[in-house]
């Protein structure tokens, strides 16, 4: 047993030397375990990482692994020894925690800074995206409207959008550093409850796919009981944005309400 555990412990470690999908990762902890079910041996692997993507395929490699060092240890004395079948029984941890949850109690606004699109002169992509992927998650945008990147303009929003009606407000437009973005200005005055981790996951999301991400100035945190987003104004930036944060984010609104952290 000890002799399989120690292949199968490599052989999570080398799966993306043998795997062409996978690509290596750190690899936190490893487990192997055995259980006698009559003349059956269960072998378990458990695999924990720290990483942006799962390690299912790693554990399922380090039990297939260990099943055939066992088997060849064992087929001397049984030729009849065969392996049946592998499949993952857990994962957790990652974005398919997420996958069916719904948050219908919570209502949304999403505003569009951009002079060209207040305008007429171009189309909006960025908020229409936004509101279909809060719809994938069960939230109903109340309110979506396209304003210039003007300063009290956009504070002026911000101040109307913020009521019980909104559990949400997401600004998009005005975060970089040309002189008309000015919207970090006039949502900062704003917030009664800065969260900087919130774009600070968001900008390292984005630094990962393209090298410009850290230049985005977006804040967040809440202003009173609403929950104020400021996203760059780019569709594909948005569209990480969301990826990086949402529906994880959403927990906030547990633990703004008194309620513990998971």
């Amino acid at each position: 047993f000890e002799f399989a555990r120690a292949a199968g412990l490599l052989g999570v470690k080398k799966t993306s030397d043998l795997i062409p999908d996978c690509h290596p990762l750190p690899i936190e902890y490893t487990a192997i375990s055995y259980e006698v079910e009559g003349l059956n041996v269960v072998i378990t692997v458990e695999v924990h990482t720290i990483y942006k993507t799962g390690v299912e395929v790693e554990a399922m490699h380090g039990a297939s692994v260990t099943a055939l060092t066992m088997y060849d240890m064992l087929k001397p004395i049984d030729k009849g020894v065969e392996i049946s079948s592998i499949k993952l029984i857990k994962k957790s941890g990652g974005k398919s925690d997420f996958k069916n949850l719904s948050f219908p109690e919570i209502k949304a606004a999403v505003i569009v800074c951009s002079d060209s699109a207040a305008s007429g002169e171009s189309l909006d992509s960025s908020g229409k995206s936004i509101i279909a992927q809060l719809e994938s998650f069960g939230i109903v945008t109340l309110t979506y409207e396209i304003i210039k990147d003007e300063l009290e303009v956009i504070k002026a929003k911000a101040i109307q959008m913020c009521s019980p009606e909104h559990q949400l407000v997401i600004f998009t437009g005005g975060t970089g550093l040309s002189p008309r973005d000015v919207t970090p200005e006039a949502i900062a005055p704003l917030l009664t409850r800065k969260i900087d981790g919130i774009m600070e996951t968001a900008r390292r999301y984005g630094q990962e796919r393209m090298p410009y991400a850290m230049l985005s100035r977006g804040i967040a945190g809440f202003a009173g009981e609403t929950l104020v987003l400021t996203f760059p104004g780019a569709k594909k930036a948005v569209d990480e944005y969301m990826s990086a944060l949402f529906p994880q984010v959403l927990h906030l609104f547990k633990v703004n309400k008194g309620q513990k952290h998971l």
